[in-house]
């Protein structure tokens, strides 16, 4: 029989990510510890930098059949995106301007704008699985999708302004979070009912942490479907649009929208 004491954090450390337990070297960490955070940080710091291939993105949506319009917002580079959040929410005049000639006077149901945000690594890496995802479930509900822009400096409310030039009734922005010091390549998806200049972040749903380790694209898809289908009905997204899609897809916008609306 050992005498060495069982550690009773140690079931606790294989069920999560988050730093607990993590042991001491007389007054300091152990430099497992120190070496370990060290390289999350220097990942949270890549990521964040780091520039989005719009070029390789767009080839992987076309060959999804999507139709792509690059755009870039008036912060004109990475040190002006990450000091001026404000340019990060404006298209560039160019950027307009195509946005523009891809309407041809048509409207939309949805517009998906894949944007870099604060980790370019996060979109290269899970967009384009969750877009696959998301068209089968736009193919189902029978929602008429506008052009995909990818956008290079996006902040989310840079798809407020997409959407508007778009005349979409629904815009779901596709962009890297933030990265922490356990996660560098989440993605989140937002969506917005009738996109324009001025939107706030309470006229939005958010869904979050689309990441091997976290929300499967799936998952993540068939959540942005029934919040696209709800909202449509109810012509609402945000505070007032709760996700209940843990019900399912079949027989549930109905009665939500009728809980919602009787209220």
């Amino acid at each position: 029989m050992s005498d060495v004491p069982r550690d009773p954090w140690k079931h606790l450390c294989a069920r999560t990510p988050a730093r607990i337990a993590l042991g001491r070297t007389g007054a300091s960490l152990p430099t497992r510890e120190v070496l370990s955070f060290a390289l999350a940080h220097a990942k949270a710091r890549d990521a964040v930098h780091a520039r989005l291939d719009r070029s390789a993105l767009a080839v992987q949506m076309r060959t999804l059949g999507l139709a792509t319009v690059e755009a870039e917002s008036e912060a004109r580079d990475r040190a002006t995106y990450l000091r001026r959040p404000d340019l990060g929410r404006q298209l560039d005049e160019p950027s307009r301007e195509r946005i523009k000639a891809a309407v041809r006077n048509q409207t939309s149901d949805l517009v998906l704008m894949i944007g870099d945000g604060l980790s370019a690594i996060a979109v290269a890496s899970h967009a384009p699985k969750l877009v696959e995802a998301v068209l089968l479930h736009v193919n189902a509900l029978g929602l008429k999708l506008g052009p995909t822009v990818i956008a290079e400096g996006a902040r989310v409310a840079l798809g407020d302004e997409v959407g508007e030039l778009l005349g979409a009734r629904l815009v779901a922005v596709l962009i890297g979070e933030r990265p922490g010091l356990t996660a560098a390549d989440s993605l989140s998806v937002y969506l917005t009912y009738l996109p324009r200049r001025g939107r706030t972040d309470a006229e939005r749903n958010c869904i979050s942490n689309i990441r091997p380790g976290g929300l499967a694209p799936e998952v993540a898809a068939a959540k942005l479907a029934w919040l696209a289908k709800a909202a449509l009905a109810m012509e609402l997204t945000g505070v007032a649009l709760k996700d209940r899609s843990h019900g399912g897809l079949e027989g549930t916008i109905g009665a939500t929208v009728l809980d919602e609306q009787g209220r």
